[in-house]
């Protein structure tokens, strides 16, 4: 028996959404067993239930695990992050377009070197794993290898992750630019070695439509027809300045988004980072062709970009999934951006419920990736990655806990006083990947 074929129970206190908390019956939406089990078999889901009934079905052949008191969730989803900005997180001063120009662009030409990718994408992969996120949608550099070494540590940890090499030939310095044929070459090539290679998917990743040229951004449209299942990741609606500046690029454009649907990028399996911004007709499309956005939070406050309207997307019946978007972000802890996404909407009028916030970064994240299928819940025969989480992991921490009563009550205070002490441990696939105290 090899390590994957082992069964598993997992105890613990055991929370899934089953549905978005906001539509419908919120109580309907979710199930919470106290001193629940979670039955694991090659990696899947069996079941999950009161730990009283399910552990009639528990055989010799089960590993029992016993996180007794700790919370199990499955695994926190970033549907929009950088892994070659993880080294100019928290620097100081500037808003999107001097951010690219002070901070990123320098920093991602250092992607040049193979060797610093390698060294970044494994510090990344575990800084993920040590906030319990087990699936990203992310971006990776102009240079193919950036992707491809992020690809293959990531199958290396048998990580479910979307990525992508930056497409990008305008408006950047000569040294992070390709041409639109390099681009749909290094595409094409990572896309027949990575895309659906196991847990691993591929997104077509123009920068944003201010650093590709029309024949680029062809080129991108080009390769969404001629691969099955592809995912298109980009930014949309971020700033104000950026807006107008595409405007002057695309003068024939009816809006930012109209740039991309032009070039057949805007569908099912598009998710366009930040979206503030958006005007009605931009709205309409994005429910229209079903694509999603990423509410990136803790970026958009940092850098100064703008409130985001959650009323109004979810209203439009548009996805959402929650995006730390690193380095602009300001942490890779889902917790950390729950709590600022939750002072975003209070800034807007509008307010988060605990239950709400937690869907959107586990089931909801899934749905807006189309991987609601295979990963955001326990449902019998999703992947068993999740995380266990400690309520008392500081002395603040359980105090405060010490006098929740109800369920609403301890997730919003591990929401807003949590970080990356309170997993106490991740699970990829049903095999304990990172401890705490490892």
């Amino acid at each position: 028996m090899t390590i994957r074929e082992k069964s598993r129970a997992i105890k613990g206190d055991i929370l899934h959404f089953l549905s978005d908390p906001n539509s419908g019956t919120s109580d309907q939406s979710y199930q919470y067993f106290e001193n629940g089990l979670l039955l694991i078999e090659d990696g899947l889901v069996t079941d999950v239930g009161n730990e009283q009934i399910l552990k009639k079905k528990l055989t010799d052949k089960f590993e029992i695990i016993d996180h007794s008191g700790k919370l199990i969730l499955p695994g926190f989803i970033d549907t929009h992050i950088h892994y070659a900005q993880t080294d100019i997180i928290a620097s100081h001063g500037k808003q999107l377009l001097e951010w690219l120009e002070t901070y990123t662009f320098p920093q991602e030409g250092q992607f040049k070197d193979p060797h610093y990718a390698e060294e970044v994408s494994e510090f990344f992969l575990n800084e993920l794993l040590r906030n319990g996120t087990t699936t990203a949608q992310v971006f990776c550099t102009v240079h193919p290898h950036s992707a491809d070494i992020f690809f293959k540590k990531s199958h290396g940890k048998n990580l479910r992750m979307i990525a992508g090499k930056v497409m990008m030939d305008q408006n950047a310095p000569g040294y992070l630019r390709d041409t639109p044929q390099e681009s749909y070459d290094d595409s094409l090539q990572l896309i027949n070695q990575w895309h659906q290679k196991d847990r691993l998917l591929y997104a077509i990743t123009p920068r944003f439509a201010v650093t590709s040229t029309e024949v680029q951004l062809e080129k991108a449209g080009s390769l969404m027809k001629e691969a099955p299942n592809l995912y298109m990741h980009t930014h949309l609606s971020e700033n104000v300045n950026e807006i107008k500046l595409v405007s002057e690029l695309f003068p024939w454009s009816k809006n930012y988004l109209d740039v991309y649907d032009h070039f057949g990028l805007v569908t099912s399996r598009s998710t366009f980072a930040h979206s503030i911004h958006l005007s009605e007709t931009e709205y309409l499309r994005m429910a229209e062709t079903g694509a999603a956005i990423s509410f990136c939070p803790t970026s958009n406050l940092f850098i100064g970009s703008g409130l985001f309207d959650l009323k109004k997307v979810s209203g439009q019946n548009i996805a959402v999934g929650i995006g730390t978007d690193v380095g602009g972000g300001t942490s890779f802890s889902m917790f950390q951006t729950l709590a600022e996404a939750y002072k975003v909407l209070q800034l807007n009028g509008q307010n988060l419920s605990p239950l709400h916030a937690f869907y959107l970064a586990t089931l909801g994240g899934a749905t807006s990736l189309n991987l609601d299928s295979v990963i955001g819940n326990f449902d019998t025969g999703k992947e068993a990655d999740f995380n266990v989480i400690n309520y008392n992991a500081t002395p603040l921490m359980e105090r405060r806990l010490h006098y929740a009563e109800t369920l609403d009550e301890k997730l919003f205070a591990l929401m807003i006083l949590g970080d990356d002490r309170s997993i106490d441990a991740t699970y990829i696939m049903g095999e304990q990947t990172y401890h705490c105290d490892a």
